[in-house]
């Protein structure tokens, strides 16, 4: 359905069909599933990382900077209750070491004796010179130390871990955009000429490089954010219970708001993803559209209008944006005050409990660490969707072009295998038919009508009629570009539908009206890539091609550098090179089309000599736009409106003062 700019309207996917397209994408996984696994593998040990660091400060506190609370019995006198209990937080020093004996000593009035040992009030511990006090809690500062170190080496294997597992993603992400583009790749080249004149050459191009390389974070980052945030979230959560089943309990009574925001989140961000995406799409178009037609905006004064259309797009393309923001503006700090929220609420009833010795102090810290751990991956959502819908918009433009079967059919078994192809093609051409040939582009509206006619081996055949007539078609058909609607064409008595096509065309040579060279060496786009060619060889195509003038100007001869498609030299020269290139084939069969249009006279004229080298004793069939190229063949045909109307030599057509005869007398050439 197209809007009201004239596009063709993307088609809304919704999650299920996001599944689909995830199941999808699996196989390609499946020559890393042991990359992928032992990356989820120190996925697991990360986050045992993650949740040990918390625990180690639990256990730093409760064992060596505050102690728990205990309950004492202290006899004696001193000042303080005889036979009586006294509750709270006392460091027990080791009466069996001479340097804590030597500090109770000191401060007797500050110590509770035992047998073998002493307890000391924590908050008296303040009245102890330093000196002493380092004498008491050495164990502790050693303890510390360790712990400290313990510490530290967990950051370094947590750091390690990540550096790892980032490698092995990067290079299991890379390998499968590879595979992919590859795969794509592949299948493009198989499919039928009628393909590419549906589908223009920059959706293609982006297709391959744009939406593979969206899939690159998705297969590296958000796969591993998933996996991981799973495993963060389940440990975290155990970890919750055995601190403390009550207070886990308090914690999670705001995750109920939490799910809410992120679903509400999740609907209205696929919508206004969506929207971006296809106004980003417009605004491509939009832009490629004035570029390619600027001659005409120009021409034609409508330089308002265009901008006009391109400032309202733009500003659509505004609108969304501003969308996403005002979501995220809103999501981000509701996480944050929900998060917040949590929090306070484990200070405020954490705190009471601690205060009545139901939880330790160290449990306390560690468990609104792990809370504010536990609301990380739900902050990453945001990013992280983002990344997965353009992943999933791009997946779904790659696996509609990978589910395209718009292409010729292969021989059938049974029929004409490739193996009885290629022997036929080993024989040699020797004839090839048209019977009773009719072909459509467009249903019921026929562009070829009851063709037939025979070219045997040697023969040279002539092709003329007006623009329209038909002729590049005839060309498409005996390259097999198309098949016919009705009818046949065949070679040696075979069904081109039943041939190898890799056996026929072999033997096969095309000359075309806008030739097509590839960024490369002069030498490559000649002999492409065959280096089985002699120095003699190649200067003989040279010679015969006509291409020596050009060779010689030439910096480097024929190591010189084309630009692409052959931009950097005329029209002309690119035409003596695609003949040279059809010399190096060495083909049995030459087809021609119009291959001396859009030149001038002089270089016609060696364009025509370079010709007729190459159709020397071949088989040849040119359709001409000048006669004066076809005169000196075998035999012409005449085709207008799609229908052969006459058929002969020069002399013989130019004899019977007909159409042939009424093209001639106009110059000599069709308009």
């Amino acid at each position: 359905m197209l809007d009201k700019h004239g596009y063709m309207e993307e088609q809304s996917a919704g999650a299920g069909y996001d599944m689909t397209l995830l199941k999808r994408l699996l196989p390609f996984s499946k020559p890393y599933r042991l990359h992928i696994l032992f990356s989820a593998l120190i996925v697991v040990l990360i986050t045992i990382m993650n949740l040990a660091l918390p625990y180690v400060t639990k256990i730093a506190i409760d064992r060596h900077i505050v102690p728990v609370m205990e309950t004492v019995t202290r006899e004696g006198s001193g000042g303080a209750e005889k036979n009586g209990e006294r509750a709270g937080r006392y460091y027990k020093a080791d009466l069996t070491q001479t340097e804590n004996s030597a500090v109770v000593r000191k401060y007797p009035e500050l110590f509770i004796l035992h047998d073998t040992y002493a307890l000391i009030p924590f908050e008296s511990l303040g009245r102890l010179s330093p000196g002493d006090l380092k004498i008491l809690r050495e164990k502790d500062i050693s303890g510390l130390g360790l712990i400290t170190l313990v510490f530290l080496a967990l950051i370094v294997l947590d750091f390690c871990f990540k550096f790892t597992q980032k490698i092995i993603m990067e290079y299991t992400g890379h390998m499968l955009m590879h595979d992919l583009r590859v795969s794509l790749f592949k299948h493009i080249q198989g499919l039928s000429v009628s393909f590419f004149s549906k589908n223009p050459v920059g959706r293609l191009v982006t297709r391959v490089t744009n939406d593979i390389q969206n899939m690159h974070e998705f297969f590296t980052a958000v796969i591993t954010f998933i996996f991981n945030d799973v495993c963060l979230l389940v440990g975290i959560t155990i970890v919750l219970i055995s601190i403390s089943p009550e207070l886990t309990i308090v914690s999670f009574l705001v995750l109920p708001f939490v799910l809410m925001a992120a679903m509400r989140f999740a609907r209205k961000a696929r919508i206004i993803f969506r929207t971006l995406r296809i106004k980003i799409a417009e605004i491509n178009t939009r832009f490629s559209e004035t570029i390619g037609g600027m001659r005409v905006i120009q021409l034609f004064l409508h330089e308002n209008e265009n901008y006009r259309r391109f400032k309202t797009l733009n500003h659509e393309n505004y609108q969304a944006g501003m969308d996403q923001i005002r979501l995220m503006a809103v999501f981000m700090p509701l996480i944050e005050v929900l998060s917040s929220t949590a929090v306070a609420v484990i200070v405020f009833y954490g705190g009471s409990r601690v205060m009545s010795s139901a939880v330790s102090l160290g449990d306390l810290v560690a468990f609104i660490s792990y809370v504010r751990m536990f609301f990380r991956p739900i902050r990453d959502v945001a990013e992280k969707y983002n990344v997965v819908q353009n992943a999933f918009s791009s997946a779904e433009r790659i696996f509609l072009i990978l589910d395209s079967e718009d292409r010729l059919p292969m021989p059938a078994d049974g029929v004409t295998s490739p193996q009885t192809a290629r022997t036929t093609a080993s024989e040699g051409f020797s004839r090839l038919s048209f019977d009773n040939v009719s072909f459509s582009y467009v249903p019921d509206e026929p562009v070829l009508k009851d063709i037939s006619f025979k070219l045997n081996a040697g023969e040279t055949l002539g092709i003329v009629g007006p623009t329209g007539s038909g002729k590049t078609t005839l060309i498409n058909l005996i390259t097999r570009f198309y098949d016919p609607g009705t009818g046949s064409v065949s070679v040696n008595g075979h069904d081109l539908r039943n041939l190898d096509p890799e056996a026929y065309l072999a033997r096969m040579a095309l000359v075309m009206q806008d030739p097509f060279l590839f960024s490369g060496t002069i030498r490559e786009n000649i002999l492409g890539g065959n280096e089985n060619f002699s120095e003699a060889a190649v200067d003989e195509i040279v010679t015969a091609s006509n291409c020596g003038d050009l060779v010689n100007r030439a910096p480097d001869g024929l190591d010189t550098q084309l630009s692409e498609a052959g931009a950097s030299i005329s029209s002309g020269e690119r035409q003596l090179i695609s003949i040279a290139r059809a010399f190096a084939r060495n083909p049995e069969l030459i087809v021609m089309d119009e291959a001396t249009s859009y030149v001038d006279s002089q270089t016609e004229q060696k364009i025509q000599d370079a010709l007729f080298n190459l159709v020397e004793n071949r088989t040849a069939i040119v359709v001409a736009h000048r006669l004066a190229t076809v005169r000196q063949l075998n035999r012409i045909l005449v085709v207008r409106k799609g229908r052969i109307v006459e058929e002969g030599s020069h002399e013989t057509l130019m004899a019977r003062k007909g159409f042939y005869y009424g093209l001639h007398q106009t110059h000599g050439k069709l308009y």
